[in-house]
């Protein structure tokens, strides 16, 4: 397939991406939807997104699953860590453990524009007074800047996670790149059976009640009987950071 998404230069100098068709992302999911993960990234790697599609990961409690599908394909693919400033210390020493153990070999670290925080966030307090903001300038738009050179990403999400994942599909669009969630129809079980038999290292805040890991100061461990989510954001109405609402459709 040939570039997905057309490009348009603003009068400001700047590349913006033109929204997908509706027609190219049916005809992804007729050819490839029922693919299993192996073979829909084998495909979208090599075959649909040569040197146009990268992965996209928080290095958190599911991470090295997708990681190690990507990595039985090709260790070369680009993988995207977005580098909010925030994380746990377990969660960068996690990311250098797993990079090692699976030897991925194009892991590229997407920080926060230095200016923007300065503007907006100069105490590193704005998480508590508004998160949105906060996942806006440290996630969004570095990702948007980050996903430039790309015609698809890929991502961990899975329908069990949450509410707001129970309709995701496998092929999708942000509005101006594919999506691609190989690991959708994946439960915990089969999530926890995988790790298991491909000998996978666990992420150091799993086993201190951290299902769901995202920045330090906004996630929190969960109670017996909580939903896999309920330590992010868990004093607001907040579910997602962000980068999940057509961020790149600007």
């Amino acid at each position: 397939m040939g570039n997905i998404g057309q490009t348009i230069t603003t009068n400001e100098g700047s590349i913006r991406r033109q929204p997908l068709p509706k027609t190219k992302i049916d005809a992804l999911v007729r050819r490839h939807g029922r693919k299993d993960s192996v073979d829909l990234l084998r495909v979208m790697i090599k075959e649909e997104f040569p040197d146009r599609i990268a992965v996209v990961t928080s290095f958190g409690a599911e991470s090295a699953v997708l990681l190690d599908v990507v990595a039985q394909v090709s260790l070369d693919t680009p993988v995207i860590f977005l580098e909010t400033g925030k994380h746990f210390p377990e969660t960068l020493a996690y990311r250098k453990r797993l990079v090692e153990h699976l030897g991925l070999t194009d892991v590229r670290d997407q920080s926060p524009d230095l200016t923007e925080i300065s503007r907006n966030d100069p105490n590193g307090k704005l998480w508590q007074v508004s998160p949105d903001h906060c996942c806006h300038i440290r996630k969004v738009v570095p990702l948007e800047t980050a996903l430039e050179p790309f015609d698809a990403w890929i991502t961990g999400r899975k329908r069990f996670q949450s509410h707001d994942r129970a309709g995701l599909g496998t092929i999708e669009s942000d509005g101006t790149h594919i999506k691609i969630n190989p690991l959708v129809l994946w439960d915990a079980t089969k999530v926890a059976k995988y790790f298991s038999a491909r000998n996978l290292p666990k992420h150091p805040l799993v086993e201190n009640g951290y299902p769901s890991i995202g920045c330090a100061p906004c996630t929190r461990a969960v109670e017996s009987g909580d939903s896999l989510r309920a330590g992010r954001w868990s004093d607001s109405e907040k579910t997602e950071c962000g980068i999940h609402k057509s961020v790149c459709a600007r």
